[in-house]
């Protein structure tokens, strides 16, 4: 379908480009990096001049949608056009982007508090649902799309589909945020609704108390009666085979019954080690998603958000600093930003670049001396058993230009290489070639889990 865009009196040059763009750019993307752009339009309309608030977004803007919004200039006006980018001047010192009242960190930590030693069937029966973690207070991005459209799903329409509902990823990226959004949200529409939040590793201590004080038909009254059961981290059940006897007994119940099971694991159920195969397939019946390190935009808003909870100010061209260096998991974002406060207060200094490099020089230093593009060749050809040599060959099998276009995906996600620095390390690719390995790994990423699992490892692996 051809594209039908041409300029209106009531709109000048620039304004007919932004509203095609919002039109054609996911919403997140469109708010974080056109909306905020003020543009200048040469009388001749043969320049525009956008204003760019900090260096970053000045990049960032240049490298993602510069010849897209050229392209759009100039279908409008049929002429060429040219477009310059330049630095915004500052007004007053730096604000922190506005955010809803409700906002809450993806990620946030668990609540504390297991189940005490008191038997089962004296304890009162407690929920352990953090009734803060819903599904309003959480920042949804691509990382977690599918993740909370699914939960959505699950509260809304319990022991339907979806039925168990596993959610994997790495640590600090909301997948406890998730299990309690879910909770909380059908306790919401049904309050006389039985939900229990617990983690594995408590389930594991209530099988060893049923076990030592004979309590087996409390236990079971407790675990087989609920309608739904959120359970964290189910990777911990690995070489205990009581334990998995007993949940694969309290899972076989609930879907009998048809309540809703809802668990979080590290790894995909397939993935899992020494987890009995009838346990794993029962995990793997369901719908399996994964939730994804927060994006750039995320990241962004997560630290000038924290900043501002702390009662700081997180300038923006800090926060995409910050950002573009931490990038595994929303803990260690926080972590870095814990340091940089805590700098900034010791040394009465304001935040700036600089000042986030000296906090985070021991962090800055280890990623560099580790994380190198020959460093990402080798650890991916190890994986895929090819050889270093295949990395910089003209050899073109999928066997050798799969791993090449994963290292390159890698070289570009985990070091500050450019697109044309990253193709001359492979045998001087142009760099074009390299971005369109970039684009096909990371769209492949949203939809293979299998490749998305690898990946995982490959990035595991080389943070150390």
């Amino acid at each position: 379908m051809s594209e039908v865009f041409s300029p209106s009196p009531n709109h000048d040059l620039w304004q007919n480009c932004v509203d095609h763009l919002a039109q054609e750019l996911p919403e997140q993307q469109f708010n974080t990096w056109i909306k905020p752009l003020v543009a200048e339009v040469a009388k001749d309309l043969s320049k525009v001049t956008i204003q760019v608030g900090n260096r970053f977004k000045l990049d960032w803007v240049r490298a993602q949608y510069a010849s897209r919004i050229v392209a759009l200039l100039e279908k409008v006006t049929g002429q060429n056009i040219t477009l310059e980018l330049a630095l915004a001047p500052r007004e007053g010192s730096a604000k922190s982007t506005p955010l809803p009242q409700n906002f809450k960190i993806l990620g946030a930590p668990e609540p504390s508090g297991l189940v005490s030693g008191d038997d089962l069937a004296n304890a009162p029966f407690k929920n352990r649902l953090n009734t803060s973690l819903t599904f309003d207070t959480l920042i949804e991005g691509t990382a977690n799309r599918m993740g909370r459209a699914a939960a959505m799903h699950v509260a809304s329409s319990l022991g339907h589909l979806y039925n168990p509902l596993f959610i994997y990823g790495g640590v600090g990226l909301g997948k406890t945020h998730l299990v309690h959004a879910i909770g909380n949200k059908l306790l919401a529409d049904n309050p006389a609704a039985k939900v229990l939040y617990i983690h594995a590793e408590q389930f594991v201590s209530d099988v060893v108390k049923a076990y030592q004080r004979k309590t087996f038909d409390d236990f079971k009254e407790r675990y087989h009666s609920l309608d739904l059961l959120l359970i964290d981290d189910v990777q911990f059940f690995a070489n205990k085979d009581r334990t998995q006897e007993e949940f694969f007994n309290a899972f076989e119940a609930l879907l009998t019954k048809k309540s809703h099971i809802v668990m979080t694991s590290d790894t995909y159920p397939k993935g899992l080690t020494d987890i009995h195969e009838r346990l794993v397939s029962r995990f793997d019946s369901g719908l399996t998603v994964a939730i994804e390190p927060p994006e750039l935009e995320m990241r962004v808003a997560i630290l000038i958000r924290k900043a501002d909870v702390e009662g700081a100010v997180m300038p923006e061209e800090v926060a995409f600093f910050v950002a573009k260096n931490v990038r595994s998991n929303v803990r260690e974002l926080e972590g870095a930003l814990r340091k940089i406060l805590a700098y900034s207060r010791f040394n009465q200094k304001e935040i700036s670049i600089q000042l986030a490099r000296e906090a985070l020089r021991d962090l800055l230093s280890i990623q560099n001396r580790q994380i190198s593009v020959e460093n990402i060749q080798k650890t991916v050809a190890d994986y895929y058993k090819i050889k270093v040599a295949d990395m910089y060959s003209k050899k073109r099998p999928a066997s050798i230009a799969r791993p090449r276009q994963i290292a390159m995906y890698l070289a570009k996600e985990l070091t500050q290489k450019s697109l044309p620095e990253i193709g001359e390390l492979f045998g001087g690719r142009d760099h074009t070639t390299v971005l369109h390995a970039v684009r096909k790994m990371s769209a492949e990423r949203q939809l293979m889990t299998e490749l998305n699992q690898q990946l995982h490892v490959l990035e595991q692996t080389l943070k150390g």
